[in-house]
């Protein structure tokens, strides 16, 4: 024998008809239709993230978002490392320059930071060199204005 389409059924049991509810109340799902009585369960929808009346927690959340410093300094910071890659022996190293060779992109003051070593002496002059970085300038033959 040929199984055709026609010929295919599911298995006993795995299908099974929606439980038709609120037809009237004397039906097995009238009145109520199996909600209960009165609650929140019982009404239609509910609002996302409603919380039974507790206080919901995007409003318990603190409004503004932090404190900005209106007088915070943001130093564009380059270490000795990149002076000693990106500089020949002798060379000035100012915003100016920091720029033009783009290793600096921000606007604003320049500090040189003391990571890797130096080997050319160099004349740094920008806004603030931190003390091993100065140390390590010096140190190589350069100067810090």
């Amino acid at each position: 024998m040929v199984i055709k389409l026609h010929h295919l059924k599911p298995n006993e049991g795995s299908k099974k008809d929606k439980k038709r509810v609120a037809r009237g109340d004397r039906g097995r799902g009238g009145k109520t239709a199996g909600r209960g009585t009165k609650g929140t369960g019982a009404r239609g929808t509910v609002p996302a993230g409603f919380e039974g009346g507790q206080l919901p927690l995007q409003r318990r959340q603190p409004k503004l978002g932090g404190f900005s410093n209106p007088n915070r300094v943001e130093y564009a910071i380059i270490n000795v490392a990149k002076l000693d890659e990106y500089f020949e022996a002798g060379d000035e190293v100012t915003p100016e320059t920091l720029r033009a060779k783009g290793l600096i992109k921000a606007r604003g003051p320049v500090k040189v930071l003391g990571h890797g070593d130096l080997t050319k002496a160099l004349t740094v002059a920008v806004d603030k060199v931190s003390g091993s970085a100065a140390d390590k300038i010096s140190a190589a033959g350069g100067t810090v204005a």
